[in-house]
């Protein structure tokens, strides 16, 4: 689950050109109603969707199809510097990612990502 911090923070429009990708948001704002609640909604090339990531919200989605083609639409630059995120398989999240484990491949970087309570977020309501 990935996101910038400010000042490099990005709101996203993001859908899925091919294939099937399960997409998910989890609200990061300090404060708000909705703080480590997630939504999570299947796009694909069939079913057209989009969705809207406002800032303050981490991202992530899962392949479900055996290739897919995923685009970004962002409001601002990529700031490696600014770059953080949260554990896809954060207990207290409980995300329904729609993979069992020994499909899920991560990167280095998100191998090392911090679980959600030791989250210090950047994002206020």
């Amino acid at each position: 689950m990935h996101f910038q911090k400010p000042p490099y923070a990005q709101a996203k429009l993001v859908r899925c050109i091919e294939g099937r990708v399960i997409d998910v948001s989890v609200d990061i704002r300090k404060g708000s109603p909705t703080y480590g609640k997630h939504v999570s909604v299947e796009l694909s090339g069939e079913n057209k969707r989009q969705l809207f990531i406002p800032r303050g919200f981490a991202h992530g989605f899962s392949v479900l199809s055996d290739t897919a083609i995923f685009a970004y639409k962002v409001d601002n630059r990529y700031a490696p510097e600014s770059d953080s995120g949260i554990k896809y398989d954060d207990k207290e999240l409980n995300i329904n990612w729609g993979l069992t484990e020994d499909e899920v491949q991560l990167s280095p970087k998100d191998k090392k990502l911090t679980s959600f309570k030791d989250l210090d977020s950047p994002f206020k309501f």
